[in-house]
């Protein structure tokens, strides 16, 4: 919603400045968004033009001598080139000089040179300045308009433009009026507009109205003849431009001043294009309209439309007019239309053809019942000021009502829910000065809304109303009272869970992203979804038309948006939730993360020229396995299997599993169809850790860690080379080697993995390196010689492994 300052002041009698205004409207629940106070504006000065010479080296152009006051240039006449056709010596116009910027060709002027000649500025079209789409010339003042003065001063143009932001519990606000109301109840001024002088109009309309559909609540109409359509006055077309809206004719601009004046939407018919009847019903298949925006409007059946007497339709009721009957110059005989309309009805049609007008943003708000008439009044008293003409008397019929219901307000109640202590008396009189009738009862008061606040519906309502006006600022702040009994956690097991795995992989070097719960249906079929229960019925963009199946696509699309803006090395996690099907259990919580280009872990070693090596399945499974630690799984427990999800690399990938059946994570580097079909380039891998799959963590009773417990002897690592056969699992061979002595082995790891024609067909070589930590005393070689034939042959009896020679 959007006023000027003046405006405001047509309601409101005040001496607030604007800084006070602005802050007492948001502290009374009118929040302000913007306030243009027009500074833009200032440096425009009106000067006179005393020569203008053609230009040297330029037909169309004239070199000016201009008199912009004594207090610019010392009072000296300053150089302008100008190319307007209208320049010439006498005319009195508007100058910006070097330095200002101005607003319609967006641009700070210097000192220039055009086609050779020095020129000190500019003389300013109409289009320059943003009054409007004029720019055959340059702006023509009066001959008396005061050279050296502010233009803005002089144009009325330094009046400050306001911008709120309106809740829907506020439908009094959508008008400049109800504004200064709400002003005046909070102290700062007293509201001056007098009430609407009726205007009964003489003979019948010469239009019959008829209402077939529930959604009109009331329907007034009267005609005017004798009109004279035109432009509207200078200061109504200001008033306009002011809060953004395009002056169309004097017929059209009352309506929608007054829309923004008293938050009374109109409508005006050209009276002969109208026809003899105005019917209000509901639509009927196939119809359409052509509307005031120049589109063909389909209309769906039940959508509350006005036809005349051959069917035809006129205006969607309460959104739009047609453009068939609207006014132009040539209209003589005008039909005033106020009326009342369903609100959830006028949204859903608005929704439904996706038309956003002012009408519809005050009716499925609220209209103020009592101010139907009164507005045809008004709309009526201002046509017959600026355009003319003789008034019909009004048509009023189907007006539905309803008799406002007494609220109880307990005095008390102001304390109990807001801990303000407001005495009652005061309670009583900023209700009244908002509209409400209060009727004090002892401690409470059985208090009426007024018309304009049908969000009003009980004492929690009244409460608000008296805490805006006092002011939320003034309510102390107040500790919760301290239970005495010990506090339970707060954070629920699946929220700690997710903290730390977030904490880990963020330690990891990974950053985090938030993304849409919905992907395009191509990504979702790469991925395992795309099915149809999962495709959402009104997606927000074509591309986000399915819930998405995994985290995954979104990270993949994130990490190609940073590689095409020159960040390629990104490591990306989020930790959210997924979708396979429409069940409760199709919903799963996810940690994934996916790493590009050498984006690797800082731990994770560089390759053997010593630069950065390329991310690739190891780092996938350590950024897993590093999750599911964080998750709480034991880690020391899982089994790898292949191969994973089809959109992994089958032979660089894994399944994490806890036992034969549960699935705890996927990784590995993605499969190269997928990453083509995906736009991403270079080296990828990632991974998925499903946390809901992830055992319960036994709650433990102490927070106190165990006794640190450090051997005193030195480590020894030992090296091993396994031939196995190529199916064989590298897990089974580490588990094995864990096995064989469980007090000095400490660590087994898998360094190598080597496959050749020396080997024998079908065969592999792994390498791990073992490492032994003595407990009680040094080893000897003796012991190392023991374990390691431990060692050898616990592998060789779990894998038929044999020592590589």
């Amino acid at each position: 919603m959007k006023f000027t300052l003046s405006w405001l002041k047509d309601h409101l009698e005040t001496d607030a400045s604007l800084a006070e205004i602005t802050a007492r409207l948001t502290a009374i629940g009118l929040e302000v968004e913007h306030v243009d106070d027009r500074a833009a504006m200032r440096p425009f000065t009106i000067a006179k033009v005393l020569s203008a010479e053609p230009h040297p080296d330029a037909d169309k152009l004239r070199v000016l001598r201009v008199d912009a006051g004594p207090s610019v240039n010392d009072g000296k006449p300053m150089q302008i080139v100008c190319g307007a056709p209208n320049a010439r010596a006498g005319l009195v116009g508007v100058l910006a000089l070097p330095g200002t910027y101005v607003p319609g060709i967006d641009t700070t002027l210097g000192v220039g040179k055009i086609r050779g000649v020095e020129s000190f500025g500019m003389m300013c079209s109409e289009r320059e300045l943003e009054l409007s789409d004029e720019h055959n010339g340059i702006i023509d003042l009066p001959a008396d308009a005061p050279v050296g003065t502010a233009f803005a001063d002089y144009a009325d143009l330094a009046d400050p433009l306001i911008e709120i932001n309106l809740t829907p519990n506020h439908p009094e606000a959508t008008g400049v009026y109800g504004i200064a109301r709400d002003l005046a109840a909070s102290g700062l001024g007293t509201l001056k507009t007098p009430a609407v002088e009726p205007i009964e109009g003489k003979g019948p309309a010469g239009i019959a109205v008829s209402i077939e559909s529930r959604t009109c609540r009331g329907f007034a109409v009267r005609s005017v003849t004798g009109v004279k359509n035109g432009p509207s006055p200078e200061w109504l077309q200001k008033r306009l431009r002011a809060i953004g809206l395009r002056p169309i004719n004097a017929l059209v601009d009352i309506t929608n001043y007054i829309t923004f004046d008293r938050g009374r939407p109109l409508h005006v018919f050209d009276a002969a294009k109208a026809r003899a009847a105005l019917i209000v019903r509901d639509a009927k298949e196939g119809e359409e309209i052509l509307g005031l925006d120049g589109r063909t409007h389909k209309l769906a059946v039940g959508m509350c439309v006005i036809t005349d007497d051959d069917g035809e339709v006129e205006s969607i009721a309460g959104i739009m007019g047609g453009e068939r009957t609207g006014c132009d110059e040539n209209t003589t005989t005008v039909l005033i239309e106020s009326a009342l309309w369903e609100p959830l009805d006028i949204a859903r049609t608005g929704r439904a053809l996706g038309i956003i007008t002012d009408a519809r943003y005050r009716f499925e708000r609220g209209i103020d019942p009592a101010f139907m008439v009164p507005g045809l009044d008004l709309a009526t008293r201002m046509v017959l000021d600026l355009c003319g003409g003789e008034p019909s008397e009004r048509i009023v019929t189907g007006l539905r009502e309803e008799a406002p219901r007494p609220i109880h307000l307990p005095f008390s109640e102001m304390k109990r829910l807001t801990g303000l202590d407001v005495e009652p008396e005061r309670q009583v009189a900023l209700l009244r000065g908002l509209g409400f009738t209060v009727e004090p009862e002892g401690d409470a008061a059985s208090v009426t809304a007024p018309s304009w606040r049908p969000d009003v519906d009980g004492k929690a309502d009244l409460v608000e109303e008296v805490m805006r006006l006092v002011g939320v600022d003034e309510i102390q702040p107040v500790a919760l009272p301290r239970l005495a009994a010990v506090a339970t956690p707060i954070l629920t097991a699946a929220q700690k869970q997710g903290r730390a795995v977030r904490r880990s992989l963020a330690a990891r070097g990974m950053a985090e992203t938030v993304t849409y719960s919905f992907v395009s249906h191509d990504e979702a079929s790469l991925f395992g979804g795309g099915a149809e229960e999962l495709q959402l019925e009104n997606p927000i963009a074509a591309d986000l038309s399915d819930m998405r199946p995994s985290l995954l696509p979104s990270l993949l699309a994130a990490s190609v948006r940073n590689a095409a803006k020159g960040y390629g090395e990104t490591a990306l996690f989020e930790v959210s939730h997924v979708y396979r099907s429409v069940q409760p259990d199709g919903q799963r919580r996810v940690a994934a993360g996916v790493r590009r280009a050498s984006a690797r872990h800082e731990g994770a070693g560089r390759d053997w020229a010593g630069g950065a090596a390329p991310v690739g399945v190891f780092d996938a499974k350590a950024d897993a396995f590093a999750t599911l630690e964080a998750a709480g799984v034991p880690v020391d427990r899982l089994q790898i299997e292949t191969p994973a999800s089809p959109w992994y690399h089958p032979g660089r990938s894994g399944l994490v599993k806890l036992g034969p059946k549960t699935v705890l994570a996927e990784f590995g580097e993605f499969h190269p169809k997928v990453l083509k079909a995906m736009g991403a380039s270079g080296p990828h891998a990632g991974f998925e850790v499903y946390l809901d799959e992830a055992p319960e963590q036994k709650r433990k009773a102490t927070r106190t860690k165990p006794v640190l417990t450090l051997s005193p002897f030195q480590p020894v690592r030992r090296d091993f080379a396994f031939v196995v056969d190529a199916p064989v699992q590298a897990l089974k061979i580490v588990r094995a080697a864990e096995g064989a002595d469980r007090k000095l082995v400490s660590e087994v790891r898998v360094f190598d993995v080597f496959a050749g024609a020396s080997l024998g067909e079908g065969r592999k070589s792994v390498a791990i390196e073992v490492t032994l930590k003595p407990a009680e005393r040094t080893l000897t070689d003796e012991d190392i010689e023991a374990v390691s034939g431990k060692i050898v042959a616990a592998v060789a009896k779990a894998t038929g492994a044999t020592l590589r020679s």
